[in-house]
């Protein structure tokens, strides 16, 4: 995509919602990667509710690990995959506690060493909580990526290093955030709501979606 239509875009989409964040709710860096942890195939409603009920009681590393492997899966066990990801979370909190002084390390490659955590992971921490210029590929921003023209690609780290280098400067912090927003209510998978879109014009995706008719 050119440059021109690019910043076309996240103008309009800043325009739209100047200040994103993420779905997730967290009060402090290491509920935001436990929460980032838990969301691995599954929606942030699921894991916000699952840990409303958590992080009243633990909300540590010392606290989590207190409980072990299965006194946390009766918080989790309503999300998928919970068996691993509760190994994982307790097996990360020791390594915050023994490595890096139970505070969440602002390196990518110590925060993927931790259980758990792999790029997209590390990059919505470093992200979000830590406010450095990364964006994570997941599903959603994969489609728009690649659906809208922006910076096609085959795989996510193809996309990611796309985005990285297309989307202008200063739109870098807060480009995760906006992709993955439009994705996850506009540009979805099966019926993007192409009628409702304010990038629609700028876009590349041939098959728009018409505005469907009075009772359809």
């Amino acid at each position: 995509m050119k440059a021109e239509k690019c910043r076309e875009i996240f103008t309009r989409l800043r325009a739209a919602l100047p200040h994103p964040t993420t779905e997730l709710e967290y009060t402090s860096s290491f509920e935001l990667l436990i929460s980032v942890i838990l969301s691995a195939q599954t929606t942030d409603i699921s894991v916000n509710k699952a840990t409303r009920k958590l992080y009243p009681v633990a909300n540590t590393p010392m606290q989590i690990y207190a409980l072990g492997v299965d006194g946390l899966m009766p918080y989790i066990k309503t999300i998928g995959l919970y068996r691993t990801k509760a190994k994982n979370i307790i097996e990360t909190c020791r390594m915050l506690m023994t490595l890096h002084d139970n505070q969440v390390p602002r390196s990518r490659e110590e925060l993927q060493a931790l259980p758990g955590v792999g790029i997209k992971t590390a990059n919505v921490v470093l992200n979000t909580a830590f406010g450095m210029p990364t964006i994570a590929v997941d599903t959603h921003i994969f489609r728009v990526a690649n659906r809208t023209g922006i910076a096609p690609g085959k795989d996510v780290n193809t996309v990611e290093q796309q985005l990285m280098k297309l989307v202008p400067a200063e739109f870098l912090l807060d480009a995760h955030h906006w992709l993955i927003l439009h994705g996850r209510y506009i540009c979805m998978a099966r019926k993007p709501l192409c009628w409702n879109c304010n990038i629609a014009d700028p876009c590349d995706f041939k098959s728009k979606t018409p505005l469907p008719e009075k009772g359809v």
